[in-house]
């Protein structure tokens, strides 16, 4: 990676990329506790506001908290690894049904000051309407013409806000695209072409036939040291 490149990754993402994008799964339990006002409210309140908020949970909001606002039948608590393998995490999963699922990753094992929400639903969205699912043109029409780093290594698919309208999210969000399943064997060409640890610009003419959605969302609210 060039010098100019690595640059941009130690502003946008060196910080927040420090412990891993992959995913934690947990089956869905059944719901068994009454509905309060509370519960009421995570039901319609899934806007993500970046560096602050993902519906309920804060930059303060801790386990327990979570516990009163839906209920422990709907938090599995789990360890995740760190980037490469290295270092773990404390989590917790909540598992709503409607695409409102996500995962809080803690700062440390007492599970009282998350460092981000993740692996959020498709019910989830930012202000301007982003979420997990958004097509690039779509993300174009409120990003206007960004750049991202290419597909398929460690930070394949992670859009850089400073070049886009939506710079004020930097530090703020990670927004990561990708390809659609079958994109690599139907349009192997083009997929290589935007491949790699390099910065490719939106309106490059091989994300067209791939498919390309926005697959990751991770909304920081108390970023590392």
């Amino acid at each position: 990676m060039n010098s100019s490149i690595k640059g941009i990754a130690t502003a946008t993402l060196a910080l927040l990329l420090n412990y891993s994008a992959n995913p934690a799964f947990a089956l869905p339990q059944k719901i068994n506790h009454p509905i309060t006002v509370a519960k009421s409210q995570t039901l319609t309140d899934t806007l993500i506001v970046p560096g602050e908020r993902v519906g309920p949970i804060t930059r303060t909001t801790t386990k327990k908290d979570l516990v009163k606002l839906f209920g422990a039948s709907h938090l599995v608590d789990k360890t995740i690894s760190g980037a490469e393998g290295i270092g773990s995490f404390a989590a917790t999963q909540l598992n709503l049904n409607q695409g409102r699922s996500l995962l809080v990753v803690w700062s440390d094992n007492t599970r009282t000051k998350p460092l981000d929400v993740r692996n959020l639903g498709s019910a989830w969205k930012t202000r301007e309407g982003i979420g997990i699912g958004t097509p690039l043109s779509e993300l174009r029409k409120k990003l206007g013409n960004f750049k991202l780093y290419g597909l398929a290594w460690d930070y394949g698919g992670t859009i850089l806000l400073d070049s886009s309208k939506l710079s004020r999210y930097q530090g703020k969000v990670i927004l990561r695209v990708d390809a659609a399943p079958n994109a690599y064997e139907k349009f192997a060409n083009d997929y290589q072409a935007v491949s790699g640890d390099g910065t490719f610009s939106s309106s490059d003419r091989h994300w067209k036939p791939l498919g390309i959605r926005l697959a990751e969302i991770i909304v920081v609210l108390n970023p590392s040291d």
